[in-house]
C-alpha cells in the first residue's frame, strides 16, 4: 500500500479502537453537566469532578471557554460555586463551598490546590463525633457549629500549586499566590504573596 493510504487505514483502526473511550468520555461530560449549570464552550476534562448535593445544578456555574480538571463540590443550604470565563482549574484543585466560592474571569487556578469556604468541622470534639457519625453512618452533613465565610478571588488571578484559600478571604485583581502558601486573610489587588506565613514578595503587573 502506498504511505498515504497505510496512514488512512491506521487511522482508521485508532477511530474504531479509541471509539469507546471517546464514548465514555462524552458520557462522562454530559453527566457531569447534568449536575452544573456549565457553558457549552467549557470543558470538563475527564479527571474533574461535580459533586452537587444540593440537587441544584445553578449552584456550580461555569463560564465560557474554562477548562476544569479538579473537582467542585457543593453541600449546604446556600453553597454554591460560580467560575468566570477563561479560566483553568488544575487536576487535583478542590473547590468545597458551603455558603460561597466566586472565582473571576481569566484565573488561572494551578494543580492540587484547596479552596474552602468553611472548616468543614465543628470546633467542638463533641459536635465533631456527631457530625462525623451523621457523614459516614446516616448519608448527612450537618453544618451547626462549622466556621464558614464567602471566598472571592478576582479576575486575573494566578494561584499557584499547593495553595490553600481558606473562608473569608477575597484575592484581588491580578494578584499572584506562590507555591504552598496558605491565604488566610484578603490579598491585594496584583500583590505577589509568598510564604508561610504569607509576606508580599512583589507586585504584579496588569
Amino acid at each position: 500500500m502506498k504511505p498515504t493510504v497505510k496512514n488512512r487505514v491506521f487511522r482508521l483502526i485508532v477511530g474504531i479502537l479509541t471509539l469507546p473511550r471517546r464514548a465514555a468520555a462524552k458520557l462522562d461530560e454530559e453527566t457531569k453537566r447534568n449536575c452544573c449549570s456549565a457553558d457549552k464552550s467549557a470543558r470538563l476534562l475527564p479527571e474533574s469532578a461535580i459533586i452537587n448535593f444540593t440537587g441544584d445544578h445553578d449552584r456550580i456555574q461555569i463560564g465560557s471557554h474554562s477548562i476544569s480538571r479538579g473537582e467542585c463540590r457543593v453541600f449546604g443550604a446556600s453553597g454554591h460555586i460560580q467560575i468566570g470565563s477563561y479560566c483553568y482549574i488544575g487536576d487535583g484543585t478542590k473547590i468545597w463551598s458551603s455558603v460561597g466560592v466566586t472565582i473571576g474571569d481569566r484565573v488561572l487556578i494551578a494543580h492540587s490546590v484547596n479552596i474552602h469556604d468553611n472548616d468543614s468541622h465543628p470546633l467542638s470534639a463533641a459536635q465533631r463525633h456527631n457530625q462525623t457519625v451523621g457523614i459516614c453512618y446516616q448519608g448527612k452533613y450537618d453544618l451547626d457549629g462549622v466556621g464558614m465565610a464567602p471566598v472571592v478571588i478576582e479576575d486575573d488571578a494566578w494561584i499557584g500549586f499547593n495553595v490553600a484559600i481558606l473562608k473569608g478571604v477575597r484575592v484581588g485583581k491580578g494578584a499572584i499566590i506562590g507555591a504552598s502558601t496558605v491565604i488566610t486573610k484578603d490579598v491585594p489587588p496584583y500583590a505577589v504573596m509568598a510564604g508561610n506565613p504569607p509576606r508580599l514578595v512583589g507586585t504584579a503587573s496588569a
